[in-house]
């Protein structure tokens, strides 16, 4: 009996056949049966099997080519899809170009279709937050597979951030071979790109040693860009810059001990000569601001580093979605067609909206449906317009400059909440910032002047105090009109 061993696989992924070629010289075909993750599919690029809720499937004659002799060899098959534990993604198995087979987690776009993003870890392994990061990418449209570079040394290492784990994992890094890790990266770029459904463009991304080990992909291992997180002693290495052909994106911590201020500014300079480049410092930050499981973690560094990473990244390998058309149908759903199940789908799984001023809004599918079909779409004034101003699109999200204009004629539980009609007409500056996952709306952060609100319904007197009532949207439709009448002391100044 012959036991081949796929070129991508999971832990459970095993063939096995009993046909035996007749000649060395001439290679032959065979089916084989397979066990493998109950709910996967193997691919084998013009061809997918599903796996059966058993978790076996036989592979027809033609598709698995052995010779005669051998007791290892290789499917032209991929397994994707079946899920880890903790994740949307499977572990897989990847052959590396002197043979050895390293483990690695590939977590696929929605639509399994997409561009690929070679995932680089940290010291730590393939752990909890690796995965997360592969998994956010997944649901930004990418194939993302994180393979296990310290494979040579032990396989499936998975530390956390505790005083015993971080031992290990310098001890790991001192004894990890950089260029051996480089090869292996190349690797999984090359068996990335054969996924089924992956249209051949791979970026590198990568945090710390990662954050380095992008930097080398982009320079060895023929990526389409590369993306690195405080990357550690890349001024080390900045020979290999001469070898960069494609855009690279580096993130520095400005609090950074394992990057220290002056290595920053080397790396930066060095690099600067390149076509496309780009780097960004994030003052009072240390190490690893991005990992949500260490005290160094700082949202809003990470979420303003994530927004740049997908600018970069629709920039260069894309996917690139028309966010702004986006962003139009699903305001069609709320005010237009006032349709709430429409308006959901049009949501990522866990999405959440906050009105700034009133904090009203919603977290989860379940609470933003509940807020939505009760408290927003039918409390919203039926003569409600929306005047567009502005708008900027960028790589993740939209900023949406418009007036809003309404009677107050029902009681509008997310603008004005307990407050009985007054029947006052009311038009008010409003911004949206609304951010995508993907072709999917995220979450939105909405902005208004309450206090110019209340003025117009007459529960605030805008004579004694600085709140500017309804001419807030005349001067934004004319910047013509005066400005300052609200600060007593402005003619002080004349000629000053």
């Amino acid at each position: 009996m012959l036991v081949f061993v796929a070129l991508l696989s999971t832990p459970a992924f095993a063939t096995t056949a009993d046909d035996v070629c007749p000649s060395a010289a001439n290679p032959c075909t065979v089916s084989a049966a397979v066990t493998a993750d109950p709910g996967s599919v193997l691919d084998f690029g013009s061809r997918q099997l599903d796996v059966t809720p058993t978790g076996s499937i036989t592979i027809p004659t033609g598709l698995l080519t052995i010779n005669a002799g051998s007791v290892r060899l290789e499917t032209h098959g991929a397994l994707l899809g079946g899920q880890t534990p903790d994740g949307t993604g499977a572990n897989i198995k990847v052959t590396t170009a002197d043979r050895k087979v390293m483990r690695a987690y590939l977590a696929a776009p929605a639509g399994r279709k997409g561009p690929g993003i070679l995932l680089c870890q940290e010291i730590f392994g393939i752990n909890s937050h690796i995965r997360e990061i592969a998994d956010q990418y997944a649901e930004e449209g990418y194939f993302v597979l994180a393979p296990d570079l310290f494979h040579r040394l032990e396989p499936n290492v998975e530390l956390g951030y505790g005083e015993e784990d971080f031992k290990r994992a310098f001890d790991f890094y001192q004894r990890f071979d950089e260029n051996k890790g480089a090869a292996d990266i190349k690797s999984g770029v090359n068996a990335l790109r054969r996924v089924k459904g992956c249209n051949g463009k791979v970026a590198a991304l990568g945090y710390c040693l990662g954050g380095k080990l992008a930097y080398l992909a982009a320079a060895r291992a023929g990526v389409d860009a590369a993306v690195g997180y405080y990357g550690v002693y890349i001024e080390k290495s900045l020979g290999e810059a001469k070898k960069i052909k494609c855009p690279l994106l580096l993130h520095f911590a400005g609090n950074d001990r394992f990057v220290p201020p002056a290595a920053t500014t080397k790396i930066q300079k060095a690099l600067s000569r390149l076509a496309d480049f780009e780097s960004y410092v994030y003052p009072g930050m240390d190490h690893a601001f991005n990992c949500k499981e260490r005290p160094a973690y700082n949202r809003s560094a990470a979420s303003l580093a994530f927004s740049r990473t997908i600018a970069f990244l629709r920039r260069t390998v894309g996917p690139r979605y028309n966010l702004s058309d986006l962003w139009d149908r699903h305001t069609y759903f709320e005010f237009g067609a006032r349709d709430v199940d429409a308006t959901m789908k049009t949501m990522v799984d866990s999405p959440y909206v906050n009105h700034i001023p009133t904090m009203t809004g919603g977290v989860g599918q379940k609470d933003l449906a509940r807020f939505y079909r009760n408290h927003f779409i039918p409390k919203t004034p039926k003569d409600t317009k929306l005047i567009p101003i502005s708008r900027t699109v960028g790589g993740d999200r939209v900023v949406d400059e418009m007036l809003f204009c309404f009677t107050h004629d029902i009681e509008i539980d997310w603008m004005l909440p307990g407050l009985a009609p007054t029947g006052r007409y009311v038009e008010i500056p409003l911004v949206a910032i609304v951010n995508f996952r993907g072709p999917k709306l995220y979450h939105e952060h909405i902005y208004w002047d309450q206090a110019s609100v209340l003025a117009q319904i007459g529960l605030i007197d805008a004579k004694t105090l600085p709140v500017a009532g309804v001419d807030t949207a005349k001067k934004l439709l004319d910047e013509t009109l005066p400005s300052n009448l609200l600060m007593r002391r402005w003619p002080e100044s004349e000629g000053r």
